[in-house]
This record gives C-alpha cells, sequence and structure tokens, in this order.
C-alpha cells in the first residue's frame, strides 16, 4: 500500500476537513482508487496537495515505527557476503526514503537506493524497467527481485528479470497473504544462509 495509508491520515484528514472519521476514511478511499498504480499514488508532494496535509510532517512524527523486519539485516549482510551487487529499488517518494535512512541507517546495508520517482515512472509500468536499465547496468535474467507488490512482480516478469520472489509478509502488523503466480515467502529471513 501507498506511504500515505497510514492509520492516522483518516483522523487528520478528517479534523483538517471537519469531516467524520468514516466519511474521511470514504474520502480517501476514493482518491486512493483514483490514483493506485501511478507514481502520483507515492509521491508525498502529490497527497501533500490533493489532501492540504503536511504528509512529511506526519511522517517525521511517525518515523518512530519504521525498523527492520525481523531478520532482514542478517538477510542483506548474507547477500552481501556473496559480493553480489544489492540495489534497493523503491517507490517510496525521495523524503521518504531520507526518513527510512535516517531512522534505520538502511543506505548502509545496500550499494544503492533508488527511488522510482528519479525515472518519472512507478515499478508497475515497463517503462520503470527500461528507464532503469538504461541507466543501471544489470543483467535481466541474473537479477533476483524480491518485491511484495503483486504488480510490480508481473511488471519485472514481463520485462525479462529472470528471479522475482513475493514477500507475503511486508508488514508485521498483518498475516501473510496468499500469492500463487510468484515463488512467495513470509519474509526475506527465510532467504538467509543458515
Amino acid at each position: 500500500s501507498s506511504d500515505v495509508c497510514s492509520s492516522d491520515l483518516p483522523s487528520n484528514y478528517a479534523k483538517r476537513h471537519r469531516l467524520s472519521e468514516s466519511t474521511a476514511r470514504e474520502h480517501l478511499l476514493a482518491r486512493y482508487r483514483a490514483f493506485e498504480g501511478s507514481l502520483s499514488w507515492y509521491c508525498i508532494d502529490h497527497w501533500s496537495r490533493d489532501l492540504e496535509l503536511d504528509i512529511r510532517a506526519l511522517k517525521r512524527e511517525h518515523r518512530h515505527r519504521i525498523r527492520f523486519l525481523p531478520r532482514a539485516t542478517e538477510f542483506l549482510a548474507s547477500v552481501r557476503r556473496r559480493q553480489k551487487r544489492l540495489l534497493l529499488v523503491t517507490n517510496a517518494h525521495p523524503d521518504t526514503v531520507a526518513i527510512k535512512i535516517e531512522q534505520t541507517s538502511l543506505d548502509q546495508h545496500v550499494h544503492e537506493m533508488i527511488s522510482s520517482h528519479e525515472y518519472d515512472a512507478p515499478k508497475e509500468s515497463r517503462e520503470f524497467w527500461e528507464r532503469f536499465h538504461a541507466c543501471e547496468a544489470f543483467d535481466p535474467v541474473r537479477t533476483v527481485l524480491i518485491e511484495d507488490s503483486v504488480a510490480v512482480l508481473e511488471a519485472a516478469r514481463d520485462f525479462g528479470v529472470g528471479s522475482t520472489v513475493a514477500i507475503r509478509c511486508p508488514d508485521s502488523r498483518h498475516p501473510p497473504r496468499s500469492i500463487d503466480a510468484f515463488p512467495a515467502v513470509d519474509g526475506v529471513h527465510e532467504l538467509t544462509e543458515e
């Protein structure tokens, strides 16, 4: 889901626009559906304008919720020990990425962090993969993509990414999802060398 879909957003939106929280949720869901799958869906500038809320400030206010999923750092270290190039490619807005780095030092665990905003296309689109490949020399057939979005996995597979693995439980507050179209694990910790 988009970064704007925090549990606090409906109450903030309701207060700002003098709505009941249930009406605010209805308004937000309609807006989410209108932009889902587009780069705007992930853009805090878009949502700040559209909702008339300071999404950056809300993200910063709730940054204490940002943390690694169980054993994710061990997985990242395992990949690096094998001397594989490790890129974190995200649809998150660059300002959101910066907050995540401040909170977790995630950038210290990967070779590079890349926001799809740099390519003006979401990872769900062929345009993203074409633009990303033009700038980042990688062999799609030898690339492994581990991802929680089925739409992104489909776009990557269609582009020619050789190995795609779905994450069933990207949010520790929710139970694992059922994913049949791709090899799937609950979390990256299942991929760590024992």
